[in-house]
């Protein structure tokens, strides 16, 4: 029988019927196992959720994957933590965010470790990683641009947004950039095509299976409230721990546009401020592409070279808490948010917007640290055609780019 044809008490397990250990095992399966981003994990997540183990119907997941491209933050993650929510409320959630974050941030955070005790410095291995990152963030821009720049309008929004990034680098000009693109949006889109809608009416054992109405107020509430207190708090302090949830919770709820663009936000975070050396944090986000798992799990690098197992700690739930309260309180709201027509301009501004920040981070910090001459530029040419025309994983590309820094050790080229 069809899950979305059968009778609502048999169509799905409800949160009652999915232990939370269940929840945690399949998610650490997926955490394990779920290499190649964000939109090879919502493939493994449609396998192993809806077709495998039946916790949700096929529209729901279609429902939830379309709310989760809306939101900020990372929208695989988000799907997982939605799933876990609807299954077995609060602590599926957790369970979900847990099981499929902490094999990455563990590994990451292993990575950081050795990165400081073997005082690597300038490696050529290392050079290597840096044009790996050149490369990766490359195709980055060119798969984003191609999706969310490809009208007049938007491109002239992601130039804009780049420029501004580029002449005035700071956390508050990201802001300003992300909000003038949404006002934008909302005045440049209005004659193109809206996101596709999805199908009404829709049967009841199909809808999300949404919290109450109350709890979602207190989520949100809560998301807005560590918005605007944790930097005062954190001015306050000025030490410790807490500049360090400042500042990763404000990168975490600012993402729109996949993991990749959480490489600016945290760039003028921690390099910026002095916590984590510019060439550490290129070698910590290369890392991050041969892991399983959400990129956002960089995070959990950066945080372990700033203040060891604590700070790991506190950077990985800092960065995810944003996506947690989001979902939570979205999901009552779905209904709105996927008919509203102003919402959706908004969102496309600020989709180009984040083409932009992300064009401007491939020049500053990535381009400037590891481009010094025509032979770095041809092995980053190199490895930038390997991942797009190629198409290998991006975990590949980081083996050949570290085996291609040390090529010009070998031959004396350097």
């Amino acid at each position: 029988m069809d899950i979305n044809t059968a009778p609502h008490k048999k169509a799905v397990k409800h949160r009652s019927q999915v232990p939370v250990q269940d929840i945690f095992l399949a998610s650490l399966k997926l955490g394990l196992t779920s290499f190649g981003g964000p939109a090879a994990h919502l493939g493994y997540f449609h396998q192993e959720y809806v077709i495998r183990r039946k916790w949700i119907g096929e529209k729901a997941y279609a429902d939830l994957v379309a709310l989760c491209q809306l939101l900020p933050g990372p929208a695989s993650s988000q799907v997982g933590i939605g799933i876990g929510l609807r299954c077995s409320g609060f602590l599926g959630a957790a369970a979900a965010w847990l099981g499929f974050t902490l094999p990455s941030a563990l590994l990451l955070g292993l990575f950081a470790i050795a990165v400081q005790q073997m005082n690597i410095g300038e490696a050529p291995w290392l050079h290597g990683l840096k044009l790996t990152a050149v490369a990766i963030v490359a195709q980055a821009v060119w798969s984003l641009g191609a999706k969310l720049a490809s009208t007049r309008s938007k491109a002239a929004i992601a130039i804009g947004a780049a420029s501004l990034s580029l002449l005035w680098p700071s956390t508050l000009s990201q802001i300003i950039v992300i909000g003038a693109a949404a006002l934008l949006g909302l005045f440049l889109q209005r004659q193109e095509t809206a996101l596709v809608q999805p199908e009404r009416p829709r049967a009841a054992e199909d809808r999300p299976d949404a919290p109450r109405y109350r709890p979602a107020i207190v989520y949100l509430g809560l998301y807005f409230a560590l918005l605007l207190l944790l930097p005062l708090l954190s001015r306050w302090a000025n030490s410790g721990l807490l500049p360090l949830l400042d500042g990763f919770y404000r990168a975490g709820s600012l993402v729109f546009g996949g993991g990749h663009v959480v490489l600016p936000l945290l760039q003028e975070e921690v390099v910026a401020q002095g916590w984590v050396s510019q060439s550490d944090f290129i070698a910590g986000y290369s890392a991050a592409q041969a892991v399983p798992g959400p990129l956002f799990t960089f995070a959990s690098y950066l945080g372990a070279i700033y203040g060891g197992a604590p700070g790991l700690a506190v950077a990985t739930i800092a960065i995810f808490l944003p996506a947690f309260l989001l979902v939570a309180g979205a999901l009552p709201l779905w209904d709105w948010l996927s008919r509203s027509a102003a919402m959706q301009r908004a969102l496309q501004g600020i989709h180009a917007a984040v083409v932009g920040i992300l064009l401007a981070a491939l020049y500053d910090p990535i381009w400037t640290s590891a481009i010094f001459g025509p032979l770095d530029f041809v092995i980053a040419l190199c490895l930038f055609a390997v991942l797009v025309f190629f198409r290998l994983p991006p975990w590949c590309i980081v083996i050949i780019g570290a085996a291609a820094g040390m090529l010009p050790e070998i031959l004396l080229l350097r």
